[in-house]
């Protein structure tokens, strides 16, 4: 008997932040986190088990290859099995994690967003990554320079005060100008009205 997923929700949209902002994607979302960041802006307590079968059946009418693995924290749930399912399908894997666990070998891209600065009990279990997503709310961001990584973003927090986030914004602009290896990202999807 194969595993089994605990998925909130699975839909289809445009990536709406960091380095495949606007590829078309099919979101699987999975349930569950384990750490609670004072910014989430996102509900995923809520879910249905699901088998990988019935993952690739529930994506299947969708033509982009491109997968978005994302929570909650996907990196709980995701095994070996799951991978090689979605591989099967033809489908172009990316996880968005904390990185506070261990990944399975086989994910195609990984951005990696790290939390320790708001909890420091959110100890990194991986060190390198496709794509360094950093949510800015004003701290230092020397801190993240030992991670390997191919690609930085920066990306303002959006903390629901428009004058706060106008000032973050404005502070990762001048942080891309002074660090040109850093690159801006902006949550899309948000502006423009999008799931």
């Amino acid at each position: 008997m194969g595993s089994t997923y605990r998925i909130n929700e699975i839909f289809y949209s445009l990536q709406g932040e960091g380095f495949f902002t606007g590829t078309a994607s099919v979101f699987i979302r999975f349930s569950g986190c384990n750490l609670e960041c004072p910014f989430c802006d996102t509900r995923h307590e809520e879910g249905t088990e699901m088998s990988a079968r019935g993952i690739i059946e529930a994506i299947s009418p969708w033509p982009s290859p491109h997968v978005v693995l994302t929570g909650g924290e996907p990196s709980l749930f995701i095994d070996r099995e799951l991978v090689e399912a979605l591989h099967g399908d033809g489908r172009f894997i990316a996880i968005e994690t904390n990185g506070t666990n261990p990944l399975p070998e086989g994910i195609d891209w990984i951005t990696y967003s790290p939390k320790q600065f708001w909890l420091p009990e959110a100890e990194p279990a991986i060190t390198e990554c496709d794509e360094l997503k950093v949510v800015y709310t004003g701290q230092d961001l020397s801190r993240y320079s030992a991670i390997k990584a191919a690609h930085r973003f920066i990306q303002p927090c959006d903390t629901g005060d428009g004058d706060r986030n106008r000032k973050l914004i404005e502070e990762s602009v001048e942080f891309c100008k002074r660090n040109p290896q850093w690159r801006l990202s902006l949550q899309t999807h948000k502006f423009i009205d999008i799931k």
